[in-house]
């Protein structure tokens, strides 16, 4: 083990006060529990307020975090995420009792499969009433247990029942924050308890933390191991603070490199050894490299492996397997039981670091690699907008003339933005693979513009901007937000994947005229109906001071681009009973 400084996510007791000046003591709980948020680094507290917070909201307001109240709690949870990786630090979500915990749920969810650094304060019903129907009732025996214990959606949570807790809960969660990877707290504070005195004293919550290294032995193993072959390196979002390393290792040893969506941009995209993105979206250029050349190994770097990024396919595998270094102890061999597997519990960077100094300088490998195949535009079209003209001047306009962060959003959005667009750094691409909620590009971007203090856009479908986009909290802040609307009116990956199957379901939308709902919820808007008009109007939003809704009208008859999926589909499919897929996307 290495101990190393905190990163600046966790800082010292009072580290956000000026030079020389002396923070107010807390004077109840609620202003204790605050002060304590401030210390662990966090600057943003994104939520919905309520009657039973009243008094937590209060010393949120009085507080040095920007508090920024959301229009519903799901989406100040899926911004929270956005905020998180934007700007490298922990994210408060504040809730009422009952249903404003709950709406939160799937957002908080989001954070624990992306890796995010969340932590939820919540209201919950005073001791005295409880069991006695309370308005809203929140609590142990109201809830599921699930929510004030550590498990599956929280990696810790408590119910805080006295003011004599918190200097240990403060603690744990400083801990939590400390280590590699996400952390989703929920701290729940009865009413009551909110508004009592505080005598305590808070701990100094700075500290120092180690990094799982591993072994002279296993690195040595290692090199011995990606030194006796052709071998490729498959990355994945855990590996997004080593880019500078990952590139180094594979311009040294002439490996071939592939992502998973949410990896894109961590190595060059226009690089001559990328040979492009697995999963939802990707490209046949993957399969291509590891069916006809054939590595012997393949090294993973911070991915699960799971299902948006390998469809489980087995023309994934290498013929001898996989050296798969992640944080988490628990993923190298879930998604590939039956594969040989040397898992490394590391962080990538410290890996790499290690690893580099005992691989050699390999001689420029003659093997030419396939490259990612690049959609074919042609000539302007009449009629509606074609998606790949879309993503062509996002391109243009959004990715090589600005430095604005892109989300995309789940459904046909996703799958053009992750085959379509290109990325040569890291950071400036983001999508939720594992949980993959409707809502979370379009409240995800208000939490990215104001965590990354720049513009931010989204590409989503008419579908998720009328499920949550929260255009309404950017007005009120002010955020560069950009929405990039693919209008078709409908459920465009549900209504082209029952058409595949040979099922038939309503999967229409009413049309939405997303301009004239900006311009009433405040924001700018702009419609467009011809490609002509794509790379002006994408100019404007990108010029715009506050938020910015670009109403597309697209051709909903042209099919995303989903013929990695399905490949890897059709190669799971043993059984001569199951010849049909029966899943989305559809066949392109």
């Amino acid at each position: 083990m290495i101990a190393r400084p905190l990163s600046s996510t966790i800082e010292t007791s009072g580290a956000h006060a000026a030079p020389g000046s002396v923070r107010p003591a807390p004077a109840t709980v609620a202003e204790a529990v605050v002060q304590v948020l401030a210390d662990l680094g966090a600057r943003h507290a994104f939520g919905v307020s309520g009657g039973a917070m009243a008094t937590l909201w209060h010393a949120l307001s009085g507080s040095a975090l920007a508090v920024r109240h959301f229009r519903h709690e799901s989406g100040a949870a899926f911004a929270a995420i956005e905020a998180h990786f934007a700007s490298d630090r922990p994210v408060v979500v504040f809730t009422t009792t009952g249903p404003g915990l709950t709406n939160a749920l799937t957002g908080l969810l989001a954070a624990r499969g992306d890796g995010a650094k969340v932590i939820v304060l919540s209201a919950a019903t005073t001791a005295a009433q409880r069991g006695r129907w309370a308005i809203q009732e929140t609590c142990g025996q109201s809830m599921p247990a699930d929510l004030y214990s550590d498990g599956a959606l929280f990696h810790f949570a408590t119910l805080l029942e006295s003011a004599e807790q918190l200097p240990a809960v403060a603690r744990r969660l400083a801990h939590g924050l400390a280590r590699p990877g996400g952390f989703v707290a929920h701290l729940a504070i009865p009413t009551g308890l909110q508004a009592a005195e505080w005598r305590g004293t808070l701990p100094d919550l700075s500290m120092a933390h180690g990094e799982e290294v591993p072994s002279a032995e296993t690195i040595a193993r290692c090199a011995r191991l990606l030194s006796d072959g052709p071998f490729a390196i498959w990355l994945g979002f855990g590996a997004r603070k080593a880019s500078a390393l990952v590139r180094r290792l594979a311009e040294r040893t002439g490996a071939a490199v592939m992502c998973s969506p949410r990896a894109k941009g961590i190595f060059p995209e226009d690089h001559p050894q990328f040979v492009g993105v697995t999963g939802i979206g990707g490209h046949a250029s993957t399969f291509a490299y590891m069916t006809e050349v054939r590595p012997r190994r393949v090294l993973v770097l911070g991915t699960r492996l799971g299902e948006g990024t390998s469809f489980w396919s087995p023309a994934m595998v290498p013929a001898d397997g996989f050296i798969h270094v992640d944080i988490d102890p628990e993923i190298p061999g879930v998604a590939y039981p039956t594969a040989p597997t040397l898992a490394v519990r590391a962080e990538v960077g410290v890996f790499l670091e290690a690893l580099l100094e005992l691989l050699p300088q390999r001689a420029p490998s003659e093997i030419r690699f396939p490259r990612p195949e690049r959609p074919q535009i042609g000539p302007a079209v009449a009629g509606a907008v074609r998606p790949v003209a879309l993503m062509d001047a996002i391109q243009e306009v959004v990715i090589e003339g600005d430095r604005a962060v892109v989300l995309a959003e789940s459904g046909n959005a996703f799958t053009w933005a992750s085959h379509c667009l290109r990325f040569n750094e890291p950071g400036r691409y983001r999508v939720s693979v594992r949980t993959g909620s409707m809502g979370h590009a379009g409240a995800g971007v208000v939490g990215a513009a104001q965590g990354g203090g720049g513009k931010a856009v989204a590409i989503l479908g008419d579908g998720a901007m009328l499920m949550n986009s929260e255009v309404n909290t950017a007005v009120k802040f002010g955020l560069p937000a950009v929405w990039i609307v693919l209008n078709d009116a409908r459920y465009n990956m549900c209504e082209q994947g029952m058409a595949t199957l040979g099922l038939s379901a309503d999967a229409s939308i009413p049309e939405v005229d997303f301009v004239m709902l900006a311009r009433a919820l405040g924001a700018e808007g702009l419609r467009v109906e011809r490609e002509a008009e794509l790379v002006p109007a994408l100019e404007g939003a990108m010029a715009a001071s506050g938020p910015f809704v670009l109403d597309v009208r697209i051709d909903p008859t042209r099919q995303a681009p989903s013929q990695g999926r399905n490949r890897g589909l059709r190669a799971q499919i043993a059984d001569a009973a199951l010849r049909h897929p029966v899943s989305f996307p559809p066949t392109a």
